[in-house]
């Protein structure tokens, strides 16, 4: 698993990432560290964070990766700049790759963001919107409730699609054109969040824009798999491994079906 691109979030958000990256670079290795244990991260202390996210990249980087994406926004909200100065290999966050799709596909420039407590406390994605557009009208709002819907596999449930309808009433009568997804678990939650939201409201997944990202920084760096090649990936948590591996069949599918995969409960950390 040396040279691994190698993704890290606080559950299982971070395989919409996953998802995307073997869509657009089916040739590259994938490492994926999941924190199922201490997930969510959203509502813990800043400093905890940074230390939880440490811990995890410590750990990824046995493995030699060529490049780590911090898939947790939360994370990259308050760990981002304290990790690329503690490695040597590029480390891409989601939140600017998600505005820059934000504001591309917005017309009015009024924009939501529904992320965890602490994204949304950071304001990191407001900040970032006002520096690429400073005429934007930004409406925040913190959805603690979507992250435990995920990680317990219910985000299909009717219990989901009565939670995120309640949470995003908040939002119904303003005037956004574009909502940002600001945590990577809430793709999953796609479908509930299109019926609460409204069909006029364009939903931003920023994976897409990360993927991208990856690859003009591997390009730029001479380190992009060109030609086709056995790959093996491999899916880390330090929770459930049954559930981890369950959500991640299902959101994954056949992707799985054609690669190796390698599955771990690694020992790793405090609590």
């Amino acid at each position: 698993m040396q040279h691994a691109i190698a993704v890290l979030d606080s559950g299982v958000g971070g395989l919409t990432v996953v998802k995307e990256l073997m869509r657009q670079l089916p040739q590259e290795n994938i490492l994926y560290f999941g924190d199922t244990a201490r997930a969510p991260y959203g509502s813990r202390p800043a400093e905890q964070i940074k230390r939880f996210t440490i811990e995890v990249v410590d750990y990824l980087l046995q493995y030699q990766p060529k490049l780590i994406v911090i898939a947790c926004n939360t994370a990259t909200a308050f760990a981002l700049e304290d990790i690329r100065q503690y490695v040597t290999v590029p480390v891409i966050g989601v939140i600017h790759s998600g505005v820059k799709a934000a504001i591309a596909h917005s017309r009015s420039g009024v924009i939501g963001v529904i992320g965890t407590e602490g994204t949304i406390k950071s304001e990191a994605y407001e900040r970032e919107i006002k520096l690429h557009l400073p005429s934007a009208e930004v409406i925040s709002l913190a959805c603690q409730s979507f992250v435990p819907l995920v990680e317990s596999g219910n985000n299909n449930s009717k219990e989901a699609y009565l939670i995120v309808e309640d949470s995003l009433l908040a939002l119904r009568n303003r005037a956004i054109d574009t909502l940002i997804l600001g945590c990577t678990h809430y793709p999953f939650l796609s479908g509930p969040i299109r019926k609460g939201i409204g069909d006029g409201v364009e939903l931003i997944n920023s994976a897409e824009a990360v993927v991208k990202e990856v690859k003009e920084i591997m390009m730029a760096n001479d380190e992009l798999v060109v030609q086709n090649q056995p790959t093996i990936h491999q899916f880390m948590c330090s929770g459930s491994l049954r559930t981890f591996q369950q959500i991640a069949h299902h959101w994954l599918g056949d992707q799985l079906r054609y690669v190796p995969v390698v599955w771990r409960t690694p020992r790793i950390v405090s609590q």
